[in-house]
Formats: C-alpha cells, sequence, structure tokens
C-alpha cells in the first residue's frame, strides 16, 4: 500500500516552526510494514490544500494530512477534505457536547468558534479526541483513503497509534515492518561509497521482501552516512537481514566504517581504549577545547578519559608540554605535543592537534593545515597531516572528528 503525508499550514512554509510530524509519521509507517512514498507541506489556502489532497490521491492509496482541525478561521483542513469527498459537512452533536463539557470542567464557556472542530465530513469516521479538542478523521474516498489528525504532536501521535495505523494495517493487509539500520563512515567521500558498493547495490535489485535496500545520507561533519532497509515478516527475520547486510557491507568498506546507528566517533574510539584498559589525554590547539568536549559527551568516559591540555597559545605549548623550538604548525610539534599529554596527564595514549583555523595563515601555512600527533604505548609519536577546506568554524569541526578517527585507525591497526 502507497501511503503519504500531507502536512498543513503556513507557519511551516515560513520556517518558523520545522515539521516534526511528517518525520514522525513516516517513521511509524515504516515500523509497520507501510511504504511511504512522499512527505508534501501546504500551506492554509483552500484550493492548494484541496490540489495537494488530490495530487497526493492520484499517487498514494492513503494520505495522513496533519494539521489545520483547530477553531480559528485558517483551520480548514475539514473544509478541503469535504471538497474532495464531494460532500457537505455536518455538525456531529456529540463531539459538541463533548467540547463543550471540557470548557465547562476548566470552568470556561466554550468560544462558537470551536463549534467548528465538530463539522464532519458526510461519510467520515470519527477518531475521538483523548487529550484535546480536536477529533481525528478517517475520511473513504473510493477505494483510497484520506487520515486527518491534529497538528499537535502528542494528539496527533496518540491517534496515530490507536487508530490510524491498525485501519491502514487491516486494508492494506500487509503483515510486514520496515526495518533500517545506519552505517557511519569517515575518511570516504559520498561517490566513492557509491562506486566501492555498486555490484552490491545491483545484486540486491529492487529491494522486495526480504531483500534490503542500501541508501547514502551525506551527514556534514559527522561523515557519510549508509542506510540499510529491509521490509520484513517480524522483528527477529528483520534483526537477521540487517546483520546479514552489515556484514557484508563491513566486508567491502573496512575500517571506513566507525559506527553502527548512534555510535559516535568518539565513542568508537572509547571503545577501543576501554578494550585494551588504555587511557587518554588530549592535547588541543586550534580545536581550543572541541576534542575533550565530545570525548566527556560519551557516557563512562571518565573509565578512560584523563584529561585536556589547551595550549593554544606557542608559549603555553612550549612552558606547558615542553615542545621544542620551532614551528607549531608542523609534524614535529603535534608527535610533542601528543607524548607530553600523556606525561602531563598520566595516560597511556596521547592525542594532540595543532594547526591553522584561519581566515589568516600562519607560519607560512594557509588555513586548513592541520596536523594530527598520536601517542601509543611502546611506539615513537607520529602526526598525520590534514589538509581541510571551509570556514574557520568547520575547519574547527572538521580537525576535530579527523583527528578522533586518526587515533582510531591507529588502535585499529595494532590489532
Amino acid at each position: 500500500m502507497r501511503t503519504e503525508t500531507l502536512a498543513v499550514g503556513t507557519e511551516l512554509l515560513l520556517g518558523q516552526i520545522v515539521d516534526t510530524n511528517s518525520a514522525y509519521i513516516g517513521e511509524q509507517l515504516a515500523a509497520a510494514g507501510l511504504d511511504c512514498h512522499f512527505h508534501t507541506c501546504v500551506g492554509d489556502n483552500l484550493d492548494r490544500i484541496v490540489l495537494a489532497l488530490r495530487t497526493a490521491l492520484a499517487r498514494s492509496d492513503a494520505v495522513v494530512v496533519c494539521g489545520g482541525l483547530g477553531p480559528t478561521q485558517d483551520d480548514i483542513t475539514r473544509e478541503a477534505i469535504a471538497a474532495v469527498m464531494e460532500v457537505p459537512l455536518r455538525r456531529d452533536p456529540q463531539v459538541l457536547a463533548r467540547i463543550a463539557q471540557m470548557f465547562a470542567d476548566r470552568n470556561r464557556e466554550m468560544p462558537p468558534n470551536n463549534g467548528r472542530q465538530a463539522d464532519v465530513p458526510e461519510g467520515a469516521t470519527l477518531i475521538g479526541q483523548t487529550l484535546g479538542t480536536a477529533p481525528g478523521l478517517i475520511c473513504p474516498i473510493g477505494r483510497k483513503v484520506v487520515y486527518a489528525l491534529p497538528g499537535v504532536p502528542y494528539e496527533m501521535r496518540e491517534m496515530l497509534a490507536r487508530a490510524v495505523l491498525p485501519d491502514l494495517q487491516e486494508r492494506s493487509g500487509e503483515k510486514a515492518l520496515i526495518a533500517s539500520r545506519t552505517l557511519r563512515t569517515w575518511g570516504i567521500s559520498e561517490s566513492k561509497l557509491a562506486e566501492l558498493l555498486a555490484d552490491r547495490i545491483e545484486a540486491l535489485g529492487a529491494g522486495a521482501v526480504g531483500v534490503p535496500t542500501i541508501a547514502f545520507l551525506a551527514s556534514g561533519i559527522e561523515g557519510i552516512k549508509v542506510r540499510i532497509t529491509v521490509k520484513a515478516t517480524d522483528p527477529a527475520n528483520a534483526s537477521a537481514l540487517l546483520d546479514a547486510e552489515t556484514a557484508e557491507i563491513s566486508r567491502i568498506l573496512g575500517q571506513s566504517i566507525f559506527g553502527i546507528d548512534g555510535e559516535t566517533m568518539e565513542s568508537a574510539v572509547g571503545r577501543l581504549l576501554s578494550d585494551r584498559g588504555w587511557t587518554l589525554a588530549l592535547a588541543e590547539s586550534l580545536t581550543g577545547g572541541l576534542i575533550s568536549s565530545r570525548v566527556v559527551s560519551v557516557p563512562g568516559a571518565s573509565q578512560w578519559f584523563r584529561g585536556c591540555v589547551v595550549s593554544y597559545d606557542s608559549e603555553v605549548k612550549r612552558s606547558l608540554l615542553g615542545i621544542s623550538d620551532g614551528p607549531v604548525v608542523s609534524e614535529t610539534a603535534a608527535g610533542e605535543m601528543a607524548l607530553a599529554a600523556c606525561r602531563v596527564l598520566g595516560a597511556k595514549v596521547g592525542l594532540a592537534v595543532t594547526g591553522v583555523a584561519g581566515p589568516a595563515s600562519q607560519e607560512g601555512q594557509p588555513p586548513g593545515t592541520v596536523y594530527a600527533g598520536v601517542a601509543l604505548p611502546g611506539r615513537e609519536p607520529e602526526a598525520v597531516l590534514l589538509r581541510l577546506v571551509g570556514d574557520r568554524s568547520r575547519i574547527r569541526q572538521m580537525a576535530t572528528i579527523s583527528s578522533l578517527d586518526v587515533l582510531r585507525h591507529r588502535l585499529l591497526d595494532l590489532g
């Protein structure tokens, strides 16, 4: 069954409110095994809502409309649905009485406008309210159906779970669910990922029940995400399919994958350190504590993170960390900073970052020149040159996750 969502509200188009309702509805439809092909947003205009509904019904079997069921003049979803159904609106006395009673329970008189919330397109079925004043609607249109839900998130979610999803599953006759898993990568472009996975994607084909699909999502300073989606008969089957496809993609992409679903770069590093019983110390220059901030956001980081020296000024690098005379934006300085962090903070592993965030050059080095230094037990410290692009803020953010990735690779290389 093909479904889609239609969000109603001029405030959404103006960017005054972010449309989180459509995202939630799409997530719940997927969890129920229902394909959602379109998310559309339309303002509070009768002709445009009618057009959006007719367009949606021309290409989908079911449309979940959210918003426009309030008591004010711009709440016209009911009128639009009635126009599409080509039926009149009828005021439901029981709904009207319930709304009036809600106001009476609060020692308030119901404004006349609230009576509009009791208007129901002829032939529609009410979804009774349990939390607010506006009931929802189930509106059959030929062999298709439109659901109208309030825009208030907690009211929408309750009605969606109680009435809409069960009705959709009964109409569709499908007993399946859609599940996804996200593999998070760093240091590889979206086009390169597509190239590496091209044969696998072609082998999988169209993504029928039991056959995974693969998609890519560029996520800025959080890397490129590879999403695996499966339609399965039950949660155990979905998990098995996702596990198998995760293993196959991991074989192809190797160490480019740093985490799954919510696992961040810093939590991946923390796990590798914890596995060895090692502790980490940081020495930061251009990042000014950004790495430390990400590290301490990991639950349990106190078990493996010792602390950070923010040696922003060159003299601090020399006086506190004891790096040698010479350029501070250099391979030598980064390695010495990493080793000094271990010494000063009493850690087994040191990670340091020094470089030029911009906008001006430093020591003849252009903005985006960054060195990540790593000190590991029993090894000479080393440094990796990172060439980063962007404005000052982006370079600092990229240096943060890129330096953590350098450390992750070094820990993985230890076997």
